[in-house]
């Protein structure tokens, strides 16, 4: 009995401890960041979009998360500097995505910020890269014999429009370009120390 008593007492110290560096350490460490300068809270539509991201599992192939330039080509690919606390400060849940199946979007209203070509690779990726794996997302669009006043026409290659009609963005798309474009943490931010100074 004496021994499961210490083997109790040693897993609630474990668990303790493994609390203590997981959560309560970072939560301490994290409570007083503010927005990185230049960071802008999103707008209702950009909000809309972020929701159509998580809805449509974007998350699952991309991550919001550039590397740092010793960790990692990150930089060399164009994806930007490596994000600080302050990058995130509005995101609620954040979106930092685990997998890199596609690239990373965290600077993607840097990299692209044309809402032609973001609505048109929404609609169909092969249009504009070619060995792209993307599914795309017809659901976000509607084909129409003619836009009516107000809709937003997806001008896409000649080899991927549909024959005598128009493909008109759904305000679901346009809200998910938005929330893309809404990415953009290509502001300066103060650097970190360096590690030994």
């Amino acid at each position: 009995m004496e021994n499961e008593y210490k083997l109790l007492g040693g897993a609630m110290v474990t668990l303790a401890l493994a609390t203590a560096t997981l959560v309560i350490v970072p939560y301490v460490q994290l409570s007083e960041v503010q927005p990185s300068p230049g960071l802008k809270p999103y707008t209702s539509a950009e909000l809309r979009g972020r929701r159509q991201y998580i809805e449509n599992g974007c998350v699952y192939c991309h991550t919001q998360q550039p590397r740092a330039k010793a960790q990692a080509p990150d930089f060399q690919r164009g994806w930007g500097r490596a994000p600080v606390a302050g990058d995130y400060f509005y995101d609620r849940p954040h979106l930092l995505g685990t997998m890199r199946t596609g690239p990373d979007l965290l600077n993607i209203g840097a990299r692209q910020p044309s809402v032609d070509w973001n609505l048109g690779h929404l609609y169909q990726p092969r249009a504009y890269t070619p060995s792209s794996i993307m599914p795309s997302y017809p659901y976000l669009f509607e084909t129409k014999d003619r836009a009516e006043a107000g809709d937003r026409v997806v001008n896409l290659p000649p080899a991927y429009a549909p024959l005598g009609q128009v493909v008109v963005a759904r305000p679901e798309a346009l809200d998910l370009v938005a929330y893309l474009l809404a990415l953009d943490r290509s502001y300066p931010v103060k650097p970190l120390p360096e590690p030994g100074k």
